[in-house]
């Protein structure tokens, strides 16, 4: 990431070198935070969180009626989302939801129960909502 920040600063891409400054200072608070170096997935956990953040403001501008700073979000997020690893498609976390709730005793087959197996193993792969969406589907009667 320091490389595309040296890159976007040659490019003079004022944008990018913003969000990736971010998430560099990210970094730096989560390791003064734990009093550690971060591993691979402590990275992605800040770059996730700042995705996330992106997200909700959009909405939040969009809500406003500020539309211009709404585009601007979804480009950082865009920018973001590009160090994160590919997310599962829709159909993908049905399959997966559909093998969990295919194992699980019938009285033990509930939302709770559920994402409580499911979210493991689609951690960084899947957004909860989707997750939580899907779930909700296939329990539906």
């Amino acid at each position: 990431m320091a490389s595309d920040l040296k890159d976007a600063m040659r490019a003079r891409d004022q944008l990018r070198m913003d969000t990736l400054r971010s998430a560099l200072s990210g970094f730096i608070y989560k390791r003064t935070e734990t009093g550690r170096d971060l591993s691979e997935a402590d990275e992605l956990d800040v770059v996730r969180r700042l995705a996330r953040q992106r997200s909700d403001a959009i909405g939040e501008f969009e809500r406003a009626g500020r539309l211009e700073l709404a585009d601007k979000e979804r480009t950082e997020r865009e920018i973001l989302l590009a160090y994160l690893p590919a997310q599962r498609s829709p159909a993908e976390v049905r399959e997966i939801v559909q093998s969990v709730l295919a194992e699980l005793p019938a009285e033990a087959r509930n939302a709770g129960a559920v994402m409580k197996v499911v979210m493991p193993q689609l951690r960084g792969q899947a957004d909860g909502n989707l997750v939580r969406q899907i779930v909700a589907e296939e329990l539906a009667p």
